[in-house]
């Protein structure tokens, strides 16, 4: 028997809604890279480095990182993922203005530099939460 309803005919594979949730190993590879940028963005801080990088591999790197990011954003139906997603674009573009803001005021780019450390912190946790596998998250909704 031939067709659609043969035995042995496979299903048709659905796309999975979930990037990160899918796979414990994206959660905390994210959430560590997260960390090393929240370490990174303190150490700035600690040491009074509030400028920016104005070269051009910094820019060109940032551009493609923002792209990247965006085309995750748009591959994810997951609330958890988005968020993540959210913070790392955030700080990413923030990055990437201040990169090419080359008179920024020394307090704006220190300013910049407290959000960007909070949103890697943000975008972490954010990862960690991914973490949960969306049956069981559903399943503390409901009891």
């Amino acid at each position: 028997m031939a067709g659609p309803l043969a035995p042995d005919a496979k299903a048709p594979q659905h796309k999975s809604a979930h990037l990160m949730c899918h796979s414990r190993f994206w959660g905390i590879v994210g959430a560590i890279a997260c960390a090393y940028f929240a370490y990174l963005a303190y150490t700035r801080l600690r040491d009074a480095d509030f400028l920016w990088s104005h070269d051009l591999w910094s820019l060109l790197t940032s551009a493609v990182w923002i792209m990247l990011v965006l085309g995750l954003i748009s591959e994810t139906r997951c609330w958890r993922e988005r968020v993540f997603f959210g913070l790392v674009l955030l700080n990413l573009a923030a990055g990437f203005a201040f990169s090419l803001w080359t008179a920024a005021p020394l307090n704006y780019a220190r300013d910049s530099r407290d959000v960007s450390f909070v949103l890697w912190i943000l975008a972490a946790l954010a990862s960690l939460m991914t973490l949960a596998h969306p049956r069981e998250v559903a399943a503390t909704k409901e009891s």
